[in-house]
């Protein structure tokens, strides 16, 4: 019977050699799969390497050089925050009640004292009208109080004067002191009714002050930036005053509130210039100046995650708040914009200068690494992933730090590397200044080993770079001096430096059970040979890797029963000469 899905002849010994081998039948040997065949092969690939590497040999040992130069260095701190107005106030309102009037909206330039809002005054309006009667009773009592006082004085002076004329013997001395006591009363009682008076005025003003607060008045002159009012809206007042409206006083000058790494925090200070973007506007930098450097910190938690997605830990990320004042003269920035700042913390005007590349190069390292990248060993021993090659160009780990002793190469008469000790000083990431040794102008230091076959770049002749971030040592990006230098790129041919086929992407783990066919029921190996013929070889790893270990264990036993079937158990050669 013709099969139904024809497999190409020079691809059906292969693929019925994987079939058998995965389901533990004894494959049939073929001519180019015999021992001896092997031996020679592999003889002959060692044979063609080592008179490769002999070819090659005259083409390595190249270096890649950049000129040492003077010129200016600026270094920066970055940091994000995100602009406000100088004076922003948020109106409220003490009196509660249903807001009848709303007179401003979002954008709206208003005076000092003008009205924002207004809410129902009938309430208030009843308040003042009691008070108003209360003040008037009050009144009313200090005129009756004063009629009884009156009163009592006249009575104390007539007896007073019948005593007299009597030589004390009438009214008795009981009735003088009753009639003294009687006048004190009186007196009393119109200071008490003066007071209720007094009372009911404050009662009164007390009253008209809450009717001048139903109406909002604003208490700056600028510009609303939001309203969170409407017409019908009841407004509750209670301790704290409800936010109604938002007005930034003046929108020309601003300020810029950014965080500072605690790291870069003791490089900040006042007075120092920077510039900063904002999405709003690309391409396009805005002046600033530092005004203040806050003393306390801001601690904010961070989460950090392992590689399972699980929280591992939690941490503190420390930053110090700086205000920068900026000029918004044309109003095109916006408060609440988000904004990266760059300070300048160092500018150095024509010192000597050298890519932070020849700080990491390294001829030990290099040969190292372009012994590795060749040989015999190269071929036959797979490589690691790609972020794991270091130093394949000569690279080391440096600490740029200010005022720290590195070592430099460059090319001697002989052509090998010659080392130079220097002195560092400021680093932006990209260069760094040499404030000491024996570097001079026009010297070219050595970057990177070429790879067979490369030609020396071109040299940067600013080699100025980005404007790097300071590291905690001062000296630059860390992740700018990990990187390989920019001015010597390795080609994509260039050994070490291979990348995978385009025809043949990376593959993990959780594509390859995508791919992979659901498992099927038990059934015989003729059945499972028969599904496994249409997988393809990725599918076919992909189903093994899916078994359980029972299930590998079955296939075990099958192999060997297999195998005792033909007659030879687990040492059996093949049969009929295969």
């Amino acid at each position: 019977m013709t099969d139904a899905n024809p497999q190409p002849a020079s691809n059906a010994p292969a693929e019925k050699a994987d079939l058998d081998e995965f389901l533990g039948a004894p494959a049939t040997r073929v001519w180019w799969r015999r021992p001896t065949f092997i031996v020679g092969a592999i003889v002959a690939v060692i044979a063609l390497l080592l008179l490769s590497r002999c070819f090659a040999g005259e083409a390595e040992g190249g270096f890649a050089t950049q000129k040492v130069r003077r010129g200016d260095l600026t270094v920066t701190v970055s940091a994000t925050g995100n602009l406000q107005p100088t004076n922003q106030v948020e109106v409220g309102s003490e009196q509660s009640g249903l807001v009848t009037q709303v007179f401003v909206d979002n954008n709206d330039r208003v005076t000092r004292g003008q009205p924002l809002a207004r809410l129902d005054t009938s309430r208030l309006q009843d308040e003042i009208v009691r008070a108003q009667a209360a003040l008037a009773s009050a009144q009313a009592q200090v005129a009756t109080a004063q009629a009884s006082a009156a009163q009592a004085q006249a009575n104390l002076a007539r007896q007073e004067e019948v005593s007299r004329l009597s030589g004390g013997r009438v009214p008795s001395a009981t009735e003088l002191d009753a009639a003294r006591a009687e006048n004190r009363r009186a007196v009393a009682g119109i200071r008490s009714a003066e007071a209720q008076v007094a009372q009911a005025r404050a009662q009164v003003s007390s009253a008209q002050t809450n009717l001048s607060k139903a109406t909002i008045y604003s208490p700056v002159t600028g510009v609303v930036l939001s309203r969170q009012i409407d017409p019908g809206q009841t407004v509750a007042a209670s301790f704290n005053a409800p936010v109604l409206f938002i007005i930034a006083e003046d929108l020309s000058a601003m300020k810029l509130e950014v965080r500072v790494d605690e790291a870069d925090v003791g490089e900040v200070n006042d007075g120092q210039r920077a510039t900063f973007a904002v999405d709003a506007y690309p391409g396009r930098t805005f002046p600033a100046t530092v005004t203040r450097v806050d003393v306390g910190a801001n601690a904010s938690g961070s989460t950090s995650s392992s590689a399972s997605g699980a929280s591992s830990g939690t941490g503190q990320v420390v930053a110090y708040t700086a205000e920068l004042s900026v000029a918004n003269a044309d109003l095109q920035l916006r408060p609440g914009m988000t904004a990266t700042a760059d300070i300048v913390t160092t500018e150095r005007r024509n010192v000597l200068l050298v890519p932070n590349a020849a700080l990491r190069f390294s001829p030990d390292q290099a040969a190292a690494g372009g012994s590795s990248r060749g040989g015999v060993t190269s071929v036959l021993v797979p490589r690691g992933p790609r972020g794991m090659r270091r130093g394949g160009r000569g690279e080391r780990e440096v600490t740029i730090g200010r005022g720290s002793r590195q070592t430099v190469y460059v090319l001697g008469e002989d052509g090998n590397p010659r080392a130079i000790q220097v002195v560092v000083g400021e680093s932006n990431g990209s260069v760094t200044e040499i404030v000491q040794g024996e570097l001079t102008e026009g010297m070219e230091v050595i970057t990177a080993r070429l790879a067979p076959g490369q030609v020396q770049p071109k040299n940067n002749e600013r080699g100025e770079g980005r404007q790097g971030r300071r590291s905690r040592d001062g000296g630059g990006d860390a992740a700018g001096d990990r990187a390989a230098p920019a001015e010597a790129p390795a080609p994509r041919d260039a050994p070490g430096n291979e990348q995978a086929p385009a025809t043949a992407p990376a593959r993990n783990e959780g594509a390859a059970k995508a791919d992979a066919p659901a498992r099927p029921a038990a059934s015989g190996p003729g059945g499972e040979r028969a599904r496994l013929r249409d997988m393809t070889p990725e599918q076919r790893r992909a189903h093994f890797e899916n078994l359980s270990p029972e299930e590998r264990a079955q296939l075990r036993e099958r192999r060997q029963q297999m195998r005792e079937r033909r007659g030879g158990g687990e040492g059996a050669e093949p049969r009929n000469g295969e």
